[in-house]
């Protein structure tokens, strides 16, 4: 008797072997084993997968749930999404106005063009505003998109959700990756980064790809 993993002699009626410890058998005759094949399976032996070797199962991401969302879509839910985000930012444009005293420098301007209130007022309200409407656009979409609706008040109201590629809610780093990505899709000439959503396989905009998820249409 020879261990047929290790080759080692077995000594006796042993159960295991003594050097690797997989289960005794016989080794098969080299006669029994067909040309370009493997050994025979003996009775009560283990299969290669439960002895730690063998090849792994290949995973198979889930089918979605819903079909992919085509790019008008998208497109309304953008614009919906961008009115009110705009509705929110004119009254705080309104009062870092009214902070900064630009208004009243600009009203003052013409009276003494020497003056520099004026160009010290307007940079201080751009070093403002635009910091808070970045960040402020940013929260809404990433924790919008990684809530539990899986969509902003846009997305929501045109049926759509955001997930990754395997149809899952995404994190909160993933929606603020997918965000700033579009930064990349703006870069791009003619929109192109934006038009892809219509003509790719799976829909997909180049912050989609980027960020790796899928903008599905809920029936």
């Amino acid at each position: 008797m020879f261990c047929s993993s290790c080759g080692k002699p077995l000594e006796g009626d042993v159960a295991f072997c003594t050097n690797c410890g997989a289960p005794a058998r016989a080794a098969a005759p080299s006669s029994a084993i067909p040309p370009g094949g493997t050994a025979p399976s003996l009775p009560g032996a283990l299969p290669p997968s439960a002895l730690g070797y063998g090849a792994a199962p290949t995973h198979v991401p889930p089918p979605l749930m819903y079909p992919y969302a085509g790019f008008w879509l998208r497109f309304v839910a953008y614009l919906i999404d961008g009115v009110l985000l705009g509705i929110v930012a004119v009254p705080i444009i309104v009062i870092l106005v009214l902070l900064t005293g630009a208004s009243a420098a600009l009203s003052n301007m013409g009276n003494r063009p020497e003056d520099f209130v004026f160009p010290a007022a307007l940079v201080t309200f751009l070093l403002l505003m635009i910091p808070i409407l970045i960040c402020g656009e940013w929260l809404y979409f990433a924790m919008m998109e990684s809530s539990s609706w899986q969509a902003t008040l846009g997305k929501k109201a045109m049926g759509l959700i955001v997930t990754d590629m395997e149809g899952k809610r995404m994190t909160f780093a993933r929606a603020s990756g997918r965000f700033f990505a579009k930064i990349v899709t703006g870069l791009v000439p003619l929109a192109i980064g934006w038009i892809m959503a219509g003509f790719t396989e799976k829909k997909q905009a180049l912050h989609d790809f980027i960020a790796a998820t899928l903008v599905l249409k809920k029936v």
